[in-house]
């Protein structure tokens, strides 16, 4: 029996030191070896999307080719299961039920989508004059309906329709320089090429305000009035003020709960639109420690300003960033940042998601405001 032992120990010893291509399980992208393709896209990123019509989404029954440059990263946690690939007509958001993205799709790479089998939808989209446009994405389709798109998460599907190709250089944000320049309420990726692509703002002044929508309870509902609490500029902000005393670019769970034991939302109102519970936040207060509100990460929008458009810059409360405070200097609007990320809209809304806290800088001096 030793000498049996001893002969296996042998042989993979040698098995080991000899170069023999080791075996790959095709099913799982990290074990499959990387060999750079180069697909011919048959449509433009744009074309992709002049495809899509509101409220219609659609699964693509042939080979359909879309290619670009990755300009995202999910390594700081600012981007969850999703990149942005972009070309010269536009940007879209690819979602992959994955985390860990940026291991094997890096910025700057290109990326083929044969969207054969894959759904195209719209995130996003609002009707009513306080609606507006979204972002057409690729994904799956969502067996619940809630959504349009869902994550794309079948290693089958993954690995023979999302193609690596060769590392090229990150490309050049493309510099707003004024609100001219930015989309309408009414566009998309079909109608205006700085969505979904990467861009940098300039001379972007703080609006004093945020936007936040917490969950009494995350098991329940989320759809529920009765579970909702909105940090907005009409329910509990006062004055000019309508940051909810919220001055850092998102929340942390532990943040969370030191915004909310501070007291700080207590006059903020249980409910939705304009349907109410009666009840704010104070009543949950209990001993102090808020005992029927959930202490979970939140995303939050903080607003900025470009002449008189808003923009929201949305930041997870997941990322490695999102509990950094805002110097004092941009709270108080006496100084303008310029912002570079992934420009999106959201019920007519424009949005702008970094991803990392180098991505901010004073307008007047190119300075970073955070420091490593």
């Amino acid at each position: 029996m030793k000498k049996f032992l001893y002969s296996l120990a042998l042989a993979c010893a040698v098995l080991s030191s000899c170069d023999i291509e080791p075996l790959y399980i095709e099913s799982d992208l990290r074990w499959k070896k990387y060999e750079p393709q180069t697909l011919q896209p048959t449509h433009t990123i744009r074309e992709l999307s002049q495809m899509y019509q509101p409220g219609k989404p659609f699964v693509v029954n042939r080979d359909l080719i879309v290619g670009g440059q990755v300009v995202s990263t999910d390594q700081p946690g600012n981007f969850y299961k999703s990149l942005f690939l972009q070309d010269e007509t536009g940007g879209l958001e690819l979602k992959i039920g994955r985390n860990g993205l940026y291991n094997d799709y890096k910025q700057g790479q290109w990326v083929y989508v044969n969207c054969r089998d894959l759904s195209i939808g719209m995130y996003g989209y609002k009707t009513g004059s306080y609606g507006g446009s979204g972002m057409v994405q690729i994904g799956f389709s969502d067996p619940t309906g809630e959504y349009e798109t869902s994550y794309i998460e079948s290693p089958l599907l993954v690995n023979t329709r999302i193609i690596r190709g060769e590392q090229g250089t990150m490309p050049e944000p493309v510099a707003v320089e004024s609100s001219g320049q930015l989309p309408k309420s009414s566009d998309s990726q079909a109608t205006h090429s700085l969505l979904g692509r990467l861009v940098t703002l300039r001379g972007l002044y703080y609006a004093k305000e945020t936007f936040v929508l917490l969950y009494l309870d995350s098991t329940k509902d989320k759809k529920l009035y009765t579970n909702r609490v909105f940090l907005s500029d009409t329910n509990g902000a006062t004055g000019d003020d309508k940051t909810h005393g919220i001055t850092t670019w998102a929340m942390s769970k532990s943040k969370m709960t030191e915004y909310l034991c501070a007291g700080l939302w207590d006059d903020c109102k249980v409910g939705s639109g304009s349907t109410f519970t009666g009840q704010t936040l104070a009543d949950f207060r209990g001993d102090g420690s808020y005992p029927g509100v959930e202490k979970a990460a939140y995303s939050v929008s903080q607003y900025f300003t470009m002449g008189q458009t808003s923009i929201q810059v949305r930041t997870s409360g997941f990322c490695k960033f999102a509990d950094l405070e805002m110097p004092a200097d941009v709270l108080s609007g006496r100084r303008a940042l310029d912002m570079t990320g992934v420009l999106t809209i959201y019920q007519g809304s424009l949005q702008l998601v970094v991803n990392s806290q180098d991505d901010w800088r004073y307008s007047d001096t190119g300075k970073k405001l955070y420091e490593r």
